[in-house]
């Protein structure tokens, strides 16, 4: 199989916002249930009662609503000769380059949020200990599969 050099970095799946959605609404509704949870049991007699009821909650949302896209704008990847190139990162950014060469084992994931949305995450294990795994997500399950097989290819024909 042959895939041709990406000459920039390709976008994620759509679907993908929506996982990240999914996975932060999870995240901060706990996070809002312990804030309510304190303003009402122990902020009652204070001032500042219902402050983190009203305002938690609409940190929430906001965040909901901008955190995912934001996320999802900063993931690329590309095939580029016999690398693979991998970035992602909005707070901490991560440009990472895997020579095939390096690569001891490749799995394609898909948790129920990836089935849910179309999703699934491209895991390359290299040779090493400091980064040594390296997660593309958010690739549709047919790409992800494609690009698995033609890193497998190229690994196999090293070895011969």
């Amino acid at each position: 199989m042959t895939l041709e050099i990406e000459p920039q970095l390709l976008a994620v799946e759509p679907g993908y916002r929506n996982v990240l959605r999914v996975r932060l609404a999870a995240a901060l509704l706990a996070v809002t249930t312990g804030a309510i949870a304190i303003d009402q049991l122990l902020l009652r007699a204070t001032t500042l009662h219902g402050v983190l009821t009203a305002l938690v909650p609409l940190f929430a949302i906001i965040s909901i609503a901008v955190v995912p896209q934001r996320i999802y704008r900063r993931l690329g990847y590309r095939l580029a000769g016999e690398m693979l190139h991998s970035v992602h990162g909005w707070t901490f950014h991560t440009d990472t380059l895997v020579p095939f060469v390096r690569v001891q084992h490749l799995d394609v994931t898909r948790g129920l949020l990836d089935k849910l949305f179309g999703t699934a995450s491209l895991v390359v294990h290299t040779a090493g200990t400091h980064n040594s795994t390296v997660t593309i997500n958010g690739l549709s399950p047919e790409r992800a599969a494609e690009i698995r097989d033609v890193i497998r290819e190229h690994v196999r024909s090293d070895v011969a």
